[in-house]
């Protein structure tokens, strides 16, 4: 099996993606999901109780993925964990062979969730991503863990003299490499980049843009409206609201973004969620040109 860290190593574009974890999630849904993304990532990204979504813990997950013949991509947040138990999952997530790691500080738990939890947020993302790197360098370990360790951005329009600060000090603490929050304004995103480049961020680390396979207009108006970091234009919402088949022109507009994704400067590859049908990830891998062999 090749891992995630290796393909970025030797391709020109990679993709990754996610699959979908919830309170029915187990070892036979994973399966299925996996085998289906199978031929055409080269990674998979467990999330954590994202948004407050409840399901089985992203090691167990990691587990199954791996033994369905994809490397996994464990996310961990700071919210959900105090730094004990965030230095006993990196050290669990060492053991049963995961090599990459999205390290985060987690969103608050949306309104409504009862009983609501308490966030922990003992360390801050950075914090996490430097305690990640030393148990890379700790010689009392048996073996070192090889994690390959990733951070999470927003893009923006950044204003004149901008310094991205934050990347920098999350690059100094060993991020190797960054995925954006959700980001399909193309304009934006190669702004955004070119700031980065002119920094000389991408000589540092490694950058995946984050983009959608939408079934819907009203799925891309909920993560517009409801996540303020995620990026949708109206215009693509416009393109879904008058296609007579709005998860087909979802495919398309996923498709024609991986295109373009592999011609700014800077992005290194993509990482793709679907918003309710994940057999529409491969369809826009396909229909894009890219794959395993491309």
């Amino acid at each position: 099996m090749k891992t995630f860290k290796e393909a970025v190593r030797s391709k020109d574009f990679v993709i990754s993606a996610e699959v979908f974890l919830n309170p029915e999630s187990g070892a036979e849904t994973i399966k299925v999901q996996t085998e289906l993304l199978r031929p055409v990532v080269d990674g998979i990204l467990l999330t954590d109780n994202q948004d407050g979504r409840l399901h089985l813990s992203p090691l167990a997950a990691a587990s199954l993925v791996m033994s369905n013949g994809v490397d996994p991509i464990v996310q961990l947040p700071c919210r959900n964990r105090n730094r004990i138990a965030l230095l006993g999952e990196l050290l669990g997530a060492a053991a049963i062979g995961v090599t990459s790691l999205v390290l985060v500080r987690g969103n608050r738990v949306p309104q409504g969730f009862n009983p609501r939890p308490r966030a922990v947020f003992d360390v801050d993302a950075t914090e996490l991503i430097a305690m990640a790197s030393k148990i890379k360098a700790d010689e009392s370990l048996p073996s070192l863990p090889d994690f390959y360790v990733g951070s999470i951005v927003t893009p923006h329009r950044p204003p004149p003299g901008w310094v991205p600060e934050k990347l920098s000090l999350k690059a100094d603490a060993g991020a190797q490499f960054a995925q954006t929050h959700l980001c399909m304004d193309m304009d934006l995103l190669r702004d955004y980049m070119r700031h980065l480049v002119t920094a000389g961020l991408p000589r540092r680390l490694v950058v995946f843009a984050k983009i959608a396979v939408f079934s819907s207009a009203a799925d891309a108006r909920f993560l517009r409206d409801s996540l303020p970091n995620h990026q949708v234009p109206d215009e693509l919402i416009r393109r879904l609201d008058q296609a007579s088949d709005a998860e087909h022109e979802g495919v398309r507009i996923c498709a024609e973004q991986l295109q373009q994704l592999a011609d700014i400067p800077g992005v290194h590859g993509a990482h793709l969620v679907a918003t309710r049908n994940l057999a529409t990830i491969p369809a826009a891998i396909d229909a894009a040109g890219f794959g395993r062999g491309s």
